[in-house]
């Protein structure tokens, strides 16, 4: 089970239909988690099997899975330093046609420009950059609040990438 302060805040529950969508679910919630990667892990299935109850293709959900995986890590590991008295903050909504997230760790913070190209020569072999890179590339939308502590996604149904 996810830590103490979950409140999970669906906004249809399996089997309830949004009259617009041609009787697909939609899910929305917001969690605080601890700076535990296995809480993380547990997040990202239950938005996994959310994502499979709506017409996203498995493409779509590898994409999803992947950049939500390096979004959530890097908020444990960077922004929160494994630090479990610190939270991360996660609020998305699964919707026919797109998936949205923001997520926010309780860190200082940084500034994505300050990142290494992971793909520039001289960075091949250092691990740092390739998570940004990744989220990148593999969503519809990637933003950065303006103190460097929160990153919002998007995956649009079949949109690009």
């Amino acid at each position: 089970m996810l830590s103490d302060n979950v409140t999970p805040v669906p906004s249809a529950f399996p089997g309830e239909m949004d009259s617009m969508s041609n009787a697909v679910p939609q899910y929305s919630a917001e969690i605080a988690i601890h700076s535990d990667p296995a809480e993380a892990r547990r997040v990202q299935e239950q938005i996994e099997c959310q994502l499979k109850n709506t017409l996203f293709t498995d493409k779509e959900i590898f994409s999803i899975k992947l950049a939500l995986e390096e979004a959530l890590i890097n908020a444990i590991k960077h922004g929160n330093r494994f630090d479990l008295s610190k939270k991360i903050h996660i609020a998305y909504s699964v919707c026919p046609e797109r998936f949205d997230i923001l997520i926010t760790d309780e860190g200082t913070g940084f500034d994505p420009c300050d990142v290494p190209d992971p793909t520039a020569v001289e960075n091949l072999e250092r691990p740092c950059g390739r998570g940004l890179m990744l989220m990148r590339y593999y969503m519809n939308e990637v933003a950065f609040g303006p103190t460097g502590n929160s990153v919002s996604m998007t995956k649009l149904r079949n949109g690009s990438k």
